[in-house]
């Protein structure tokens, strides 16, 4: 499959967030990602409910829902409603993985899980089979424009060779510190979808940065 490319919203310019989703519409990427924080499972707050529904209104690509929320069990319905197509809980923040998957399949939506940076991959070796897509957090969860951790590229190896060996079509993301200097190394090591938050939005030419990254990864 063609990989895909996930402009993180969170680094987008909130004073023209219309723009910024047509930018997001028009470019050649896949989906919109979007990051949900409670200032309890990560040390930030960024949007809630609200302004999911705006990008919501005005995307024409999927949302891809990543919530670094306690408890996400809660609220699953909700994200579901407002318009969500991919909700991504964090493996560390749910008692109950499997039902919280399933609440989310039952939603109608995808589901996946989420580890955090020195969570090792091996803890979903049973859970797999139910993971549409499994996002590797690539630096420490809770804010933007931080640096890439080299440790990503082991566990990507390692989850390819998991999905490989059950026989999946399990999904690989990255999130966090994603560039033209890492993208490559990064597909290559079995992942399939990148985040890309400031690296997007801060560059000089969003559309193009987008285009190259695509152009880098297929």
């Amino acid at each position: 499959m063609n990989k895909l490319i996930a402009p993180s919203m969170l680094a987008a310019d909130f004073g023209n967030l219309q723009r910024d989703i047509e930018m997001v519409n028009n470019s050649d990427a896949d989906w919109f990602h979007i990051d949900v924080m409670d200032g309890h499972f990560v040390p930030n707050i960024s949007y809630g409910m609200p302004v999911i529904q705006a990008i919501k209104k005005h995307a024409t690509k999927p949302l891809d829902v990543h919530l670094m929320i306690e408890k996400p069990e809660r609220y699953i319905e909700e994200f579901a409603n407002i318009g969500a197509d991919i909700i991504t809980v964090h493996y560390e923040s749910t008692v109950h993985l499997h039902r919280t998957l399933t609440q989310i399949e039952d939603a109608g939506c995808k589901a996946g899980v989420v580890l955090n940076l020195t969570t090792p991959v091996s803890v979903l070796e049973d859970i797999l089979p139910k993971c549409y897509m499994v996002l590797i957090m690539s630096i420490n969860p809770g804010f933007g424009g931080q640096k890439f951790e080299q440790i990503t590229y082991q566990k990507v190896k390692k989850l390819r060779k998991m999905i490989t060996e059950q026989g999946l079509d399990t999904l690989i993301e990255i999130d966090g510190g994603v560039t033209n200097k890492n993208a490559k190394d990064l597909i290559d090591a079995g992942a399939d979808v990148l985040v890309s938050g400031s690296y997007i939005f801060k560059s000089e030419n969003p559309t193009s940065t987008i285009s190259d990254l695509k152009s880098i990864c297929n």
